[in-house]
């Protein structure tokens, strides 16, 4: 957008407060907003007052002048006797982190009960005004705000570790949270794919597990990831030192945010393997002729069973907490390949000595030891939810990511959780298209998705609701390479979850929040930040009313139209447009696109083909159950008339390590002569087609007689691949079909040969 059309519409906005004709664009929505007649102007003759006792006002006070003044040039005198001014209050009663700000024409005060409220009243403030030098007037309507947080735990990740980003970019992040009163920033610095934090006891972890050899033909590739001993050869990578990290801690505690560092343990640690293999399970250095370590999952745990092993870990620790001083430590604990630990005489000995009957017990040891010396300095512990496995150490805080269940589990056991489901808090997903988006790990969280999304799980009573502390987002870097794409997939589903976190439940309202957010769609462009501008793909609904398929189509986009066909053409402003669901009686192509201000704005058409058949709309039973993370858009989505595509979308059931065996009641008996399984493979995120399908049918849904079974003849090696498993046969009277996918091994030559894959499905057709 041109720079006079935004400043032209910020200025027309501002005009529109000072009328009362426009809701003011403050994300988080407060909590209680009463609006009044007038404004306040800032300018020459406005004085900034604070209690000079309080020393952390003080910072307040110039943290609001250096804003003032980067957008205005104006220079604010502190505690000077003016016509104007702004003036921060400390008021017992306030509600912790809330705050109280009162505007008249010739005063801004802002009560809180710490420094914290303050800055918060500030940041609702600064949401009003220009973002960037315009020189316009710096105006904020009269209006009294009562505001404070839903939840104390409001945070945001990012993972350092698959791509570093320096601590210029640590601070823009920083910068775009606290505007957002968001106060966590869990820091990934530590994974399989680089060592970030500068350790002095252990300089080879910096020196080595910090840099990597570099594979530029694609953004990520976990067999590529590899060590070298030649430090030369290693050239990708980076590290943050001790000083660095206290400057960033101090940038963040600045700004109400508190810094929580993740030292992962004991998986995910290839590369302090590759700076100390004498910490493995195999004790050998893995450093082969070529002088190349490559990431091995099955040899990248800590050995638990050597106790130089937690002398290591505690040394770590020790210098973590040494330079941050948050309460909580994180420790990760999340996918546990414990191959190593099942062939390794020292962990097996471990299991023995400490009676554990497992390798999840020894994983729960493992996770106790180590908050047992947290706890022992004072400090808390935190993991991912498979800390669960084996047993929940005694204080530990879980942070649910594998969908809501560990959450639910923990906070049952009176734990604290913090959510973080990956659907919708994974931010490394697509929130558009897919087409027209860079390129992402895969899932689809939009922007409404997430501003959808309520922390407490209707699973826990009133008691156990306590236990959750709030919610984060998560920036896995995978595919995430440049500070454009990382503020691409942060932006705008930051601003969405921050409401989420911050705003009443019942303050909530998509419509309201989208309009407030075009207006900081403006910021992001006035400041050159890289952003999504929405999800304008339609969303296309299939769904059964008695017996009827139909459509409904949904855009995202405000003020958003929809136009569509039905003959396979590309719609156009001349389509039909949707005013209510689609009846579909027979098979056919719908495509749909949005329209905003007289244009379409569809990168590209949604599409959906519909395939009418003999069990459309039929109810489906899974014996086993589908993955929490591949839903699609429930069980009858196998009989909802929409094929699945080649992308790892939303109409793919997965299941990993497990058969599909789906029952599908029909409903009267009907004459059948083909049943058809729609399966898909994708080599590089362990999806491969089923080893056979197998049909069978049933009059009475107990005695079943096979059909047919349709043996996998399609190269395991294929890369992507949408295949049907299609049986045809003489005609035969059904009221139930049962099908079993058999699910396949990762094959000879892949990352994960040998191991369970995925099995994806999708649409049963029946003719």
């Amino acid at each position: 957008m041109p720079f006079k059309k935004i400043v032209l519409l910020l200025l027309l906005f501002v005009s529109g407060l000072m009328k009362g004709q426009q809701i003011l664009p403050i994300i988080p929505k407060p909590a209680e907003l009463k609006m009044g007649m007038g404004n306040f102007i800032i300018d020459d003759n406005t004085t900034i007052h604070y209690d000079k006792s309080q020393k952390e006002l003080k910072a307040n006070a110039d943290f609001l002048s250096t804003c003032i003044k980067n957008i205005s040039g104006l220079s604010l005198k502190m505690n000077k006797k003016t016509a104007k001014k702004i003036e921060f209050v400390i008021e017992k009663g306030v509600t912790e982190e809330g705050y109280k700000l009162k505007v008249s024409s010739n005063s801004i005060v802002i009560k809180a009960s710490s420094y914290k409220g303050v800055f918060y009243g500030m940041q609702s403030v600064l949401q009003i005004l220009p973002v960037v030098r315009t020189n316009a007037e710096l105006v904020v309507p009269v209006m009294e705000v009562n505001d404070f947080p839903r939840f104390k735990w409001r945070g945001m990740m990012l993972d350092v570790s698959r791509h570093f980003f320096g601590p210029e970019v640590i601070k823009e992040y920083l910068d775009l949270m606290a505007s957002y009163k968001m106060n966590v920033f869990h820091w990934h610095l530590v994974d399989g794919a680089g060592w970030r934090l500068e350790i002095k006891k252990y300089p080879k972890l910096t020196q080595q597990a910090a840099w990597r050899v570099d594979d530029l033909s694609t953004p990520w590739n976990w067999a590529e990831v590899a060590f070298n001993a030649d430090r030369s050869k290693s050239t990708y990578g980076g590290y943050y030192t001790q000083e660095q990290v206290k400057e960033i801690v101090a940038y963040a505690k600045a700004r109400n945010i508190t810094v929580v560092p993740e030292i992962e343990m004991p998986g995910h640690s290839e590369a302090a393997m590759a700076a100390y293999p004498e910490l493995s399970c195999s004790s050998k250095n893995h450093f082969g002729q070529s002088g190349d370590f490559f990431a091995s999952k099955t040899d990248g745990n800590y050995c638990a069973g050597n106790d130089n092993s937690f002398l290591f870990i505690q040394d770590v620790l020790t210098e973590v907490m040494a330079i941050f001083p948050s309460t909580y430590i994180h420790i990760g604990g999340d996918e546990v390949d414990k191959t190593s630990w099942k062939q390794c005489a020292k962990c097996q000995a471990r299991m023995k000595a400490e009676n554990l009957k497992d390798e999840n017990e020894l994983q729960s040891y493992f996770i106790r030891r180590i908050e047992k010396f947290l706890v022992s300095k004072k400090r808390k512990m935190i993991g991912w939810d498979e800390i669960l496995e084996g047993g929940l150490a005694p204080e530990a805080t879980v942070m649910s990511w594998r969908g809501e269940a560990g959450g639910i589990e923990a906070a049952k056991m009176k734990h604290y959780v913090i959510m973080t489901p990956n659907s919708p808090c994974y931010f490394d997903h697509y929130q558009a298209g897919p087409e027209g988006e860079p390129l992402a790990i895969g899932g689809f969280n939009t922007v409404k998705k997430v501003y959808d999304y309520e922390p407490i799980p209707k699973e826990l009573n009133k008691e156990e609701e306590k236990f959750v502390m709030g919610g984060q987002g998560n920036v896995w870097t995978e595919y995430i390479s440049t500070t454009e794409h990382l503020e691409y997939m942060v932006l705008p589903r930051m601003a969405a979850l921050a409401e989420v976190l911050w705003s009443p439940k019942d303050n909530k309202n998509w419509n309201d929040f989208n309009e407030r957010l075009q207006y900081h769609f403006r910021g992001y462009d006035q400041k050159g930040l890289n952003y999504s501008p929405g999800n304008f793909t339609v969303s296309i609904k299939p769904s059964f009313q008695n017996e009827q398929l139909e459509v409904a189509l949904f855009t995202e986009a405000l003020n958003g139209e929809i136009h569509y066909t039905t003959d396979g053409s590309e719609p156009t402003l001349q389509s039909m447009k949707y005013e209510q669901p689609i009846k579909i009686n027979s098979s056919l192509e719908l495509k749909a696109a949005t329209e905003v201000n007289d244009q379409i704005r569809s990168v590209q058409a949604a599409k959906q083909n519909f395939v009418m058949h003999k069990a459309i709309g039929s109810p489906v039973v899974y014996t086993n159950p589908v993955s929490e993370y591949y839903l699609a858009d429930g069980p009858n989505s196998l009989t909802d008339g929409v094929k699945g595509t080649n992308a790892n979308g939303k109409y793919w059931h997965g299941f990993f390590a497990k058969d599909m065996v789906a029952t599908i009641d029909i409903g009267k008996g009907k004459s059948i002569k083909s049943i058809a399984l729609g399966c898909l493979q994708n080599y590089n995120d362990w999806i491969f087609l089923p080893q056979s399908v197998k049909f069978e049918g049933s009059t009475n849904g107990t005695d079943y007689t096979e059909i047919k079974t349709v043996n996998n003849s399609i190269d395991a090696n294929l890369k992507n691949i949408k295949y049907d498993f299609v049986a045809t046969f003489n005609p035969q009277t059904v009221k139930y079909i049962r099908v079993t996918a058999k699910n396949s091994l990762c094959p000879l030559g892949h990352s994960g040969e040998g191991k369970s894959g995925w099995l994806f499905v999708d649409e049963l057709i029946v003719e």
